[in-house]
């Protein structure tokens, strides 16, 4: 299992509505997202500096890799779109981020 880590960036003024869209996620999300591997899924705020910080387990990272070429996960991208930072195709902008500590 592959431990990932990322963070993205909600806009101040749009926090309670993101975290609204996402409980529950949509049905047809969730069943992607377990179908390419998913698991574990979390993603929490830093209230202070609205960075979001994402992690999830993975089965590989070539099917996590494929889920953005899913149209219902592009359709979430356009629906998150206005709440937080993103890229020109409307995916968010994301930064892996570096393990440098893990406990078992």
């Amino acid at each position: 299992m592959i431990r990932k880590a990322f963070k993205m960036k909600v806009y101040p003024n749009s926090i309670e509505e993101y975290a609204q869209r996402h409980n529950p996620i949509w049905k047809e999300l969730e069943e992607v997202l377990k179908k390419h591997g998913v698991h574990n899924y979390s993603i929490f705020l830093d209230r202070e500096t609205h960075i979001l910080f994402g992690y999830a387990e993975l089965e590989s990272e070539e099917k996590w890799n494929t889920i953005a070429d899913t149209q219902i996960c592009k359709d979430w991208w356009v629906h998150m779109a206005g709440l937080m930072e993103t890229n020109e195709n409307n995916s968010p902008v994301s930064t892996d981020l570096e393990q440098v500590f893990y406990l078992k």
